[in-house]
Formats: structure tokens, C-alpha cells, sequence
């Protein structure tokens, strides 16, 4: 590499550093509860639920822009749960 070839450029080399954390916690939880459901681990699809539920609502005293948007996800996975252990109930 030559001395005024600036780092990253080369094919193969590392460039700078990306983000450490692009996505917030809760986001990263809701992939993990829909890669749950997918694989019909319902047990585990609960379990992160729960623990959403627990971070959306622990965030209640600062205020948050989008818990209306967390609250509305939260309320489509839990429904997309219940259809998945009830699948006669569609339609």
C-alpha cells in the first residue's frame, strides 16, 4: 500500500470502522421473536415478548417518540403470535 493511498481502498482491506450498534435493542428483540415464529419456537417467540413488553414499558418515564410505534409492533406480534397457535381461528 503506498504511503499517500488513504486506508480502506484497496480490495480487501479494512475501511473505517462501521457503527458499532445500528439498530436499537427492542428492534434487534422484534427480529429475534419473528426468527422465533418462523422456526415455530412459540416458547421462545413468548419469551421475547415478554421481555419487549418489559423495555417499552420501563421507558415510560422519559419520554419516548416512538413508543406509539413500539406499542402498535408490539400489539402485531402478539397478534401474529396467537394466529400462529391458532391457525383455525383465520378467515
Amino acid at each position: 500500500m503506498a504511503a499517500d493511498e488513504p486506508e480502506g481502498s484497496r480490495p480487501g482491506s479494512r475501511g473505517p470502522a462501521a457503527p458499532r450498534h445500528t439498530r436499537r435493542l427492542t428492534d434487534k428483540i422484534l427480529i429475534a421473536f419473528h426468527h422465533a415464529c418462523d422456526q415455530g419456537d412459540y416458547e421462545v417467540a413468548e419469551e421475547m415478548l415478554r421481555i419487549l413488553e418489559m423495555i417499552i414499558s420501563r421507558r415510560t418515564a422519559s419520554p419516548d417518540t416512538n413508543r406509539r410505534k413500539n406499542m402498535e409492533s408490539l400489539v402485531a406480534a402478539h397478534e401474529r403470535l396467537w394466529l400462529l397457535r391458532h391457525p383455525e381461528s383465520e378467515g
